[in-house]
């Protein structure tokens, strides 16, 4: 298992950057916007850690910036929303839900994809499950599990 990163949600990206990079250090190493989504997601490394962050995109920060609805409004979050997840990236997806099922824990985004899965720790903070490397074929019973509670 690889630590990539946490993702914090950000509602003033401008605010956020001023904070992150130019207080407190650290680094720009990757962006990337989605039109259909419609956020920005930012990936911030600790100074010297720059070019194994471009390379393996961990450890990082991930600022997750949400646009504006038509009106230009932006969610308010409350209730630790704001912080979103800590990510893995695993060497066998589906060995690992499989076991940590087999643990009693909750696959609650199962790897139907084969690429992707989310659980969430005994205090309710969401983790996400990346497979390394390509996808593995998507497989039972996995890509006919539904979604369980919130991530």
């Amino acid at each position: 298992m690889e630590y990539l990163h946490t993702m914090v949600r950000v509602r003033d990206l401008d605010a956020s950057l001023d904070f992150y990079c130019n207080k407190l250090g650290l680094k720009e190493v990757n962006r990337m916007e989605s039109e259909q989504g419609r956020f920005t997601l930012i990936f911030l490394a600790a100074p010297g850690d720059e070019q194994r962050a471009r390379e393996h995109r961990a450890p990082t920060v991930e600022l997750t910036y949400n646009w504006p609805d038509e009106n230009g409004n932006t969610e308010a979050y409350d209730g630790g929303r704001n912080f979103g997840h800590l990510a893995y990236r695993v060497d066998d997806i589906y060995a690992l839900c499989q076991s940590l099922m087999d643990a009693g824990v909750t696959i609650n985004r199962p790897p139907r994809d084969g690429h992707m899965a989310f659980i969430r720790s005994p205090d309710g903070i969401s983790i996400e499950l990346l497979q390394k490397g390509e996808a593995l074929a998507p497989q039972e019973p996995w890509k006919s599990l539904p979604n369980t509670g919130t991530w």
